[in-house]
């Protein structure tokens, strides 16, 4: 287990060493996408234009030996773009399906809310359950297979905003934040002399580590935390809509992947409450008179956290 332990901790090193040369002070949320990674989940980066979103998507699957693709979503853009197509074939007197940008291990899909609902909901199938349906026969997925998407949550003119069932099949919303005097700095640095990321974690090293994830612990009093936790969420008199089952097992396996980033064979509760926010925040709907008094997401949530008990365990 020691040596399980010893992977985890330099596979988000060596993922982490490598953004660094295009990208600076970024580790919170390199290390969410790893953990969504492990977790078989999916990541929205919410923030203002211009703070690197699609840039660390792209150096995130730069560092991973993996397939990539990138799609710009638009408004006229079809579920078939991203899927693929059936053309008839003359030579072979049938149709042959064309496999879209979907069939890849890490998909960039670079503003998500710019094109319609019916595009949007292509992806659910995918995200859920790693798998297309095209003219009657279900497709697979290769695993590792991940959905990093990004929106601007300022403009609103051509953009449709995400439905709920779409923002529930996202394991984590994270934001990105302007960086510090010194990180700008290093970054017109980083600009000068341009770095190529390389490969650095293989297929078989990330189905290893998924492999081992699985393993880690979780003590059933921390399981029954979890589940208080969304219930809190549920039966707050500020939220309208409280989180679903689903976010329970986004975030029962997002504190496994933790821990095992971490270095440990267990999970402690720091692992859950630490991944609170990210996992449940963009699931909730808060009610209007929570809205009108400024109440604020982040405090809510933090004040969900600092109510409900933490459990002792022994390991």
């Amino acid at each position: 287990m020691r040596k399980i332990r010893q992977k985890g901790c330099r596979m988000i090193n060596l993922v982490k060493n490598e953004i660094r040369k295009t990208l600076v002070g970024k580790d919170n949320a390199i290390e969410s996408i790893m953990i969504a990674m492990l977790s078989g989940g999916h990541v929205l980066i919410e923030d203002l234009p211009g703070l690197g979103k699609t840039t660390l998507a792209k150096a995130f699957a730069a560092s991973l030996d993996c397939t990539y693709r990138r799609i710009q979503f638009t408004p006229d853009l079809m579920p078939s773009d991203l899927i693929g197509i059936s053309i008839f074939s003359k030579e072979q007197q049938k149709f042959v399906f064309h496999e879209g940008p979907i069939f890849t291990n890490v998909l960039l899909a670079d503003e998500i809310n710019r094109t319609s609902p019916k595009t949007q909901s292509s992806l659910l199938e995918a995200m859920e359950e790693s798998q297309v349906t095209v003219d009657g026969r279900t497709l697979k997925l290769e695993a590792p297979f991940i959905v990093i998407a990004t929106e601007n949550p300022i403009e609103l003119q051509g953009t449709f905003p995400l439905p709920e069932a779409q923002l529930d099949r996202f394991m984590m919303r994270i934001s990105l934040g302007y960086p510090t005097t010194d990180e700008e700095v290093e970054i017109l640095t980083l600009k000068e002399n341009p770095a190529l990321i390389n490969g650095v974690i293989t297929k078989d090293a990330l189905a290893d580590a998924i492999r081992d994830m699985e393993k880690i612990y979780v003590d059933p009093a921390l399981k029954r935390y979890i589940v208080k936790l969304m219930k809190a969420t549920r039966e707050h008199p500020s939220v309208k809509l409280g989180a679903s089952p689903r976010a329970s097992v986004h975030l029962f396996n997002g504190a496994r992947a933790k821990a095992y980033l971490y270095g440990r064979d267990f999970v402690i509760a720091s692992d859950i409450s630490s991944l609170f926010e990210t996992v449940i925040g963009h699931r909730l709907i808060l009610k209007g008179e929570a809205l009108h008094k400024g109440t604020g997401l982040r405090n809510l949530l933090q004040e969900i956290v600092d109510t409900v008990e933490v459990p002792k365990v022994s390991r």
